[in-house]
């Protein structure tokens, strides 16, 4: 793990606020290192510039709060949701993570590239594109 760390990728300002405990489990943390040493190090490598996680592992409490699906990658710690800082720059790393032939499970495109979702699972390496 080069460019992120457990603790940026389980952070969580709704976790604070409503004291929601978010801490990974034994098979969350370990899918949260591959998530990092397959998608997000190699993706940072090349972009060459700082890359913001906005969202990563979510507890089952954390998902609830903040409206995920029951069945959302991010609660067994396969999903990422990044940004550059703009949509411009997020829609080219995007289009990076396709060029890259990055191992993604999926790869998402969030309201018009307000941030990138990408998650991996080791299991199901199927590079779903989508734009919601």
């Amino acid at each position: 793990m080069k460019y992120f760390t457990i603790h940026e990728l389980t952070k969580s300002a709704t976790a604070k606020a409503k004291r929601i405990d978010n801490t990974p489990n034994e098979e969350a943390r370990a899918n949260l290192v591959l998530l990092v040493e397959r998608v997000l190090d190699p993706l940072r490598s090349v972009w060459g510039r700082p890359i913001v996680v906005n969202s990563g592992y979510r507890s089952e409490k954390l998902n609830n709060a903040v409206g995920g699906v029951s069945t959302s990658h991010h609660c067994r710690g396969m999903a990422a949701d990044i940004t550059t800082g703009t949509r411009e720059n997020n829609q080219k790393l995007f289009e990076l993570a396709i060029r890259l032939d990055l191992p993604f499970c999926q790869l998402i495109d969030e309201k018009g590239y307000q941030w990138v979702h990408i998650s991996y699972n080791k299991d199901d390496i199927r590079k779903q594109i989508l734009h919601l």
